[in-house]
């Protein structure tokens, strides 16, 4: 069996034992979210540490990685990658660590680097950004996830300065990166906190989803109609304008399913047809 082709179990007890090894020993990526949320965080920092030159710090990892148990994943995810930042510290070595980190075959091992850098305070937004990219345009869905979970607390801080470093984003040739800007911009998001501002006011992001209304990904496509879906639970009759507007500018079979997805809120509370 090659493991690097499987399609992926889906239910836990169905993942065969060489599977399983290969995902805690960081030999393997997950395929799907039943693997992922399979991994034994614990054990995959405990042999990941030596690989990446924390040989060192292997136990004390692995006693962090135990202590959050019983928190949600994300939380998990976020407190390793804090564990890690503080071990990287000012070591000389901390650049090459980090990469190694960051590329590493494991994704869970890379989501944990995304969350390295929610932990490092020092950061500008264009330098935190820029970090943040090789994570939002990375293969694995669940590394993009915590790409812009990792980002999105800093953009809040300052949203309008954020709004504009996205503005390239939007008009970038990969797809992950474009749904990037619009994800981590979503006014309620799925399990994240909330942001206020553009619940109270989506016009602000408006010109990023300008840009993305008839984008040819549907992946883009699902994340602006979740968007907009978001921000008719606070301002509808600004999300009705905006999608009547954006049908008659734009009429494609891509903007029509943005529209509909975007309205479906609207429509159940039967304030639409």
């Amino acid at each position: 069996m090659d493991l690097a082709k499987r399609t992926g179990a889906q239910r836990r007890s169905e993942i065969p034992p060489a599977v399983l090894a290969g995902l805690n020993a960081g030999e393997l990526e997950s395929v799907n979210l039943v693997e992922w949320l399979t991994i034994d965080m614990p054990t995959l920092l405990r042999n990941v540490a030596p690989q990446v030159g924390l040989a060192d710090e292997a136990a004390a990892l692995g006693a962090a990685a135990d202590a959050l148990a019983g928190l949600g994943i994300v939380k998990r995810e976020k407190g390793i990658g804090a564990a890690l930042y503080h071990v990287l510290g000012g070591r000389p070595d901390r650049a090459a660590i980090f990469e190694a980190l960051a590329s590493h075959t494991s994704d869970m091992v890379r989501a944990w680097a995304a969350f390295v850098l929610l932990a490092d305070e020092r950061l500008t937004q264009p330098e935190r950004l820029a970090a943040t990219r090789r994570f939002a345009a990375d293969p694995a869905v669940g590394v993009r996830e915590c790409a812009w979970d990792s980002f999105r607390p800093y953009l809040v801080q300052d949203l309008s300065s954020g709004l504009i470093l996205l503005e390239a984003w939007v008009h970038d040739t990969d797809p992950n990166i474009r749904r990037f800007a619009s994800e981590v911009t979503r006014p309620r998001g799925v399990w994240s906190p909330h942001i206020p501002v553009l619940k109270d006011n989506p016009q602000q992001a408006l010109g990023l989803l300008e840009s993305l209304k008839s984008d040819p990904s549907r992946y883009v496509q699902n994340s602006v109609a979740n968007w907009l879906n978001d921000a008719s639970k606070s301002q509808p009759d600004w999300v009705q304008a905006v999608c009547a507007r954006w049908l008659d500018e734009s009429p494609t079979k891509e903007t029509a399913y943005i529209v509909k997805r975007a309205l479906r809120t609207l429509r159940k509370q039967g304030v639409v047809a």
